[in-house]
């Protein structure tokens, strides 16, 4: 049994940086540097993204990004998801790491290289209007509905499944603004309902669509390649994000809560109960936060 726990836990470390171990490479980064960072202990973006319902956000996030038809295109024509899921996951946490508890050189630098990664990912889409259009992965519209649909997934979730916000909801929006400045977002949402409205102008104009594409996509998020050890607890945080989506999205989607015959399963209970046996498995405070940490106390930062 014992074996088969710390099996688990190594595999749930690796899926989620790439390392089983407590510390891995890109996180040791982040206690170099000369300077505090755009983000310190006690913001509201430390707190949401220490939280492990930025596990829930993420799934959501994914499948909010792929209603997008030009994000959808980017991430289908140029990206080897399907053979690299885990390699995407753990860069993906690399890059909301640094910008969250690196300095700013290394914040910084973790924006540069995807901005320059995205610089050969072009082609063309069909709209929700059924126009061709030209798209290039850095182009604003796309880049504004990434970091949108992140911002209001990982807040969402934050909300559902986690502790209070330092400053509330606003403070989240507006502080994280900043990671959108850095991939060329100009004038980020600043609060939540300058968020919300965001969203629902882009719903209201009927650029989002659901398609084959997007219908292989969930399918693919839904029942992605992890360990066997990992997955009873993934089909309880994926219902979990589709619980948390808005009914227009899910419609979207082509999702539905889960439900047994008429009667609608306790999601929301039981994603609460796995987020708490995860953190209980990966410790108290992360390995970037420590790294922070060590940072932040070598320059002197209360």
């Amino acid at each position: 049994m014992r074996t088969l726990l710390t099996e688990w836990q190594a595999e749930l470390k690796r899926t989620l940086t790439g390392s089983p171990d407590a510390l891995p490479d890109w996180a040791r980064k982040f206690a170099e540097g000369d300077d505090a960072g755009y983000f310190l202990p006690g913001s509201a973006v430390w707190a949401v993204h220490g939280g492990v319902a930025t596990i829930v956000g993420g799934i959501r996030s994914l499948l909010m990004q792929s209603l997008h038809p030009g994000v959808l295109a980017g991430v289908y024509d140029h990206s080897n998801f399907r053979e690299d899921t885990l390699g995407r996951l753990a860069r993906t946490t690399a890059w909301i790491h640094a910008l969250t508890y690196g300095s700013t050189a290394e914040a910084q630098a973790a924006a540069t290289r995807v901005v320059r990664l995205h610089e050969s990912v072009n082609g063309t889409y069909v709209d929700g209007g059924g126009t061709i259009r030209k798209y290039s992965a850095n182009d604003p519209e796309l880049v504004r509905w990434v970091h949108n649909t992140f911002t209001d997934s990982f807040l969402r979730a934050h909300e559902l499944w986690d502790g209070p916000i330092p400053g509330g909801p606003d403070a989240y929006v507006r502080e994280w603004a900043e990671a959108g400045r850095l991939m060329g977002v100009e004038f980020p949402p600043e609060s939540k309902t300058a968020l919300n409205r965001e969203l629902r102008e882009t719903l209201a104009a009927g650029t989002l669509r659901g398609d084959e594409r997007v219908a292989e996509t969930v399918a693919f998020i839904r029942n992605p390649p992890l360990h066997p050890l990992l997955k009873p607890g993934y089909r309880i945080l994926f219902q979990a994000a589709v619980l948390s989506l808005e009914p227009e999205y899910r419609r979207l989607l082509g999702l539905q809560t889960a439900r047994l015959g008429p009667l609608p399963l306790p999601v929301r209970l039981a994603a609460r109960v796995t987020l708490a046996v995860v953190r209980l498995a990966l410790g108290p405070a992360s390995p970037s936060r420590l790294a922070a940490h060590e940072r932040l106390q070598r320059l002197g930062v209360a």
